[in-house]
């Protein structure tokens, strides 16, 4: 008789719920569309008693790590700034279990704390792209990618969000089969399947609203370039049309010059760098294109309303 498999969730204090429902929920629906029981499974947390999610649903866990029942998987779901997350007992025992070749799991900010524990150095990896810029500048020996998730031996790491839901299915259909797979994906609405390596955010013609080619291209470009910005007149050599009509489009489409747009970006960026790592503030503004660690602290608290060093004591 086929043994079920064992899936434990490790629920990080203020994981995104969206991301767990969409990891747990299919396995329910595989479950119930097969007939059998192909996959049990039970949550754990850092510490006893509830644990909340970022809006504030709370889930009882069964265990703690150091009562924690045995498992073949167990994926690490986390949420809001996983970067602050530092349990040395959580890590401890991360590093246990794979030494014990359970396969090791994290989704949304949970592949942060697989990395803070030590367990993705040299292997490819994704996560929510909210963490992806702050990630890579704190743990260069992982190979970010992109994408919706992506399955390495026995780590497997996942963006988050309706992506986790693209997983399981990719997990099911490995395990038992792609018509059970289906089944379960249909169950859910899902019109089509996405591979692992789909993109994770809208391209920036939906997400912005936009169909101008010329533009499209200069907004691609600048997401591109934060930490070495493009001269405005090389941007406008990408786009195709002269400065003061790539200027026009600007203020015609977004409300705001290019200089100004630009500046928001790497602002942005900057942000989640003070947040989610411990580099100083001279190497954030290195990272994002300033020229100075001044240049960058008068910009940042122009835009935010307080100085860098003052941002990152208060998150």
């Amino acid at each position: 008789m086929l043994q079920p498999t064992t899936v434990g969730f490790l629920l990080i204090p203020g994981f995104a719920l969206m991301s767990y429902a969409a990891a747990v929920e299919p396995l329910r629906a595989a479950n119930h569309l097969s007939g059998k029981s192909l996959y049990r499974w039970w949550h754990a947390a850092p510490e006893e008693g509830p644990v909340a999610a970022s809006n504030g649903v709370a889930i009882i866990p069964e265990f703690t790590p150091k009562d924690a029942a045995a498992a073949d998987i167990v994926f690490v779901c986390a949420g809001g700034n996983p970067a602050t997350f530092d349990d040395p007992a959580t890590f401890a025992w991360l590093r246990r279990l794979a030494r014990q070749g359970v396969t090791i799991g994290g989704i949304s900010g949970g592949p942060y704390v697989l990395a803070r524990a030590g367990l993705l150095d040299g292997r490819r990896a994704t996560l929510h792209w909210e963490h992806a810029a702050a990630f890579h500048e704190a743990f260069p020996d992982v190979d970010v990618v992109p994408s919706l998730f992506v399955l390495d031996g026995d780590r497997i790491t996942c963006s988050g969000g309706v992506s986790a839901l693209d997983m399981m299915v990719a997990l099911i259909a490995r395990d038992h089969g792609h018509d059970l797979a289906a089944a379960v994906g249909e169950w859910f609405l899902l019109t089509h399947i996405r591979e692992g390596m789909g993109p994770q955010r809208m391209d920036l013609r939906h997400r912005l609203g936009i169909s101008d080619e010329s533009l499209l291209a200069t907004l691609r470009a600048m997401e591109a370039n934060l930490e070495s910005p493009k001269p405005r007149a090389a941007l406008a050599r990408i786009a195709g049309v002269s400065l003061r009509q790539l200027e026009r489009l600007f203020r015609d489409r977004l409300g705001r010059s290019i200089h100004a747009h630009y500046l928001a970006l790497r602002l942005d960026r900057a942000r989640q760098l003070l947040r989610e790592t411990s580099l100083p503030v001279l190497d954030v503004a290195i990272a994002t294109g300033f020229a100075s660690a001044s240049q960058f602290s008068r910009a940042f608290a122009r835009s935010f309303g307080e100085p860098p060093s003052r941002f990152r004591r208060s998150t």
